[in-house]
């Protein structure tokens, strides 16, 4: 990796992940780049791209049955989120919550839900932005709505939503969980919440909660770690470490040369498609395993 690659990738990830402004961002990229074209260009290769969601399976694929709408959790609330189905799955299926990443639920996350529809799952990817009048279409402006969420209020959204996947007709009770960046995070802390309740879970890149939490764990887990993100891993390799210490059912995966966001085929800059589609086998066999 150059030089200038890797210091553009570690501004762009201060600019989402530590919630600085977009003329800041410009200002520095210009100063690394030479110009502000130049900057506007870089900045564009690292962003994910909504035009690049074409690259996800086909909402009308005849494979999947899909919709995106309301559902109830409880006290007369209600959560958006988009759903994917096997068509003719062919037996019981178990459930996965598709987590998404700090700009909300998007055409990428989307796209992700159908797939491990396809790999034979049910999967619901919650619009953790709802109470705040859903995602909106600006992703800088759903980042800035990420930081005013209620986290409390989040995590009891997530295991309500286990709750009900775990009654789904033609279900076989079970539940797992995969999220990406801000969503992997909240994956390991969802790990923490519900304890037995959640069967499964994949967090990616996420902050991890603190080491004496692990205890509470119930679910096995895959821990999908970018192997130049030492912003996550700072967190995300004692949190392995301390699942395992704790006799967890565990793996922890760190990718050598892999960026935060591997997985977002919609990031030009960050996405490795060797890594990406390593550590999606090694999900969709954790869910597998445990979910079916």
């Amino acid at each position: 990796m150059s030089d200038l690659r890797r210091r553009a990738i570690d501004l762009y990830d201060a600019f989402t992940h530590e919630h600085r402004d977009r003329r800041r961002l410009l200002r520095e990229m210009g100063l690394l780049a030479g110009s502000v074209a130049a900057a506007e260009t870089l900045i564009a290769t690292i962003a994910p791209a909504a035009a690049a969601a074409a690259q996800q399976i086909d909402p009308a694929d005849p494979r999947i049955v899909t919709r995106k709408g309301g559902y109830a959790i409880g006290g007369g609330t209600m959560m958006t989120g988009y759903f994917a189905a096997p068509r003719n799955p062919g037996r019981k299926v178990g459930a996965v919550i598709v987590v998404h990443e700090n700009r909300g639920l998007n055409a990428h996350i989307e796209g992700v839900a159908r797939r491990v529809a396809l790999a034979g799952f049910f999967a619901v990817a919650p619009d953790f932005l709802t109470p705040q009048g859903g995602t909106p279409a600006d992703p800088d402006a759903a980042r800035d709505l990420i930081g005013t969420l209620d986290y409390d209020a989040a995590l009891a959204a997530g295991q309500a939503t286990i709750a009900r996947l775990a009654r789904l007709r033609g279900g076989t009770g079970k539940v797992g969980a995969v999220g990406f960046c801000w969503g992997g995070g909240y994956v390991n802390r969802l790990a923490v919440a519900a304890g037995p309740a959640l069967a499964a879970a994949a967090p990616y890149y996420g902050p991890a909660p603190d080491p004496a939490e692990a205890p509470k764990v119930e679910a096995a887990m895959a821990i999908h770690l970018a192997g130049n993100d030492a912003r996550v891993n700072t967190t995300g390799v004692p949190w392995g470490e301390a699942l395992k210490a704790a006799g967890k059912r565990v793996d922890v995966h760190v990718y050598p040369g892999a960026e935060h966001a591997f997985n977002n085929d919609t990031s030009a800059e960050r996405y490795d498609a060797a890594t990406a589609q390593l550590a999606w086998d090694r999900t969709m066999a954790l869910f597998e395993r445990e979910l079916t």
